[in-house]
């Protein structure tokens, strides 16, 4: 049983309504396809290719290939043990009009906060920071935008996703002093100042 009891803001509501209004099938599957590039399993799997590549073929990349492992570990926890002690419901059982439309069922009903999947987003878009910036750019945008389909299928409140993604992004930051070097650091602090 969980600990804090989530609501919904009105804001919240009034996305997830406009959603259950507006939707259709066709959005819902592209949404619902595109969503599982965010789930836990297939960013660990990515993360650890990417971790074997670098220690492999790239060594000059180890550091950013061992940040992104941990960070990709510890984002897959949290969400787990944040939703133990919170409890909200997800939009998708709240609308009958919204599965008239497409709307599919997503995970466990109580367990919309936070966002697992823009946990996992927020800290990849928080680590693409240690990229140059074209691809750090693309990272970025693709993180914010897989995010949001978690919005369109109902899955999620907006707040949910949000806060999922702030989260991830801390996460990311609080694990940096542990994985990278002090000069690795300042060297990618220096890149990041415009």
């Amino acid at each position: 049983m969980a600990l804090v009891n989530v609501k919904p803001n009105r804001i919240d509501v009034t996305i997830a309504n406009e959603i259950a209004d507006h939707t259709n099938s066709g959005v819902e599957h592209t949404a619902q396809t595109l969503t599982w590039a965010a789930d836990e399993h297939v960013l660990l799997a990515l993360a650890a290719a990417g971790w074997l590549y670098a220690h492999i073929w790239q060594p000059q990349q180890r550091p950013v290939a061992n940040h992104v492992l941990a960070v990709s570990l510890a984002t897959a926890v949290l969400p787990h043990v944040l939703k133990s002690v919170f409890d909200q419901i997800r939009p998708d059982r709240l609308t009958v009009r919204g599965h008239r439309h497409g709307v599919p069922v997503s995970g466990q009903a109580r367990d919309a906060f936070p966002s697992g999947h823009a946990v996992h987003l927020g800290a990849l878009a928080s680590a693409a920071g240690l990229l140059p910036e074209a691809p750090r750019r693309l990272v970025r945008t693709v993180a914010v935008a897989l995010s949001l389909t978690r919005i369109a299928v109902l899955a999620h409140w907006a707040s949910d996703v949000v806060a999922g993604f702030a989260l991830g992004a801390a996460v990311e930051r609080l694990l940096r002093p542990w994985t990278l070097t002090r000069s690795f650091r300042e060297q990618v602090n220096r890149r990041e100042r415009p």
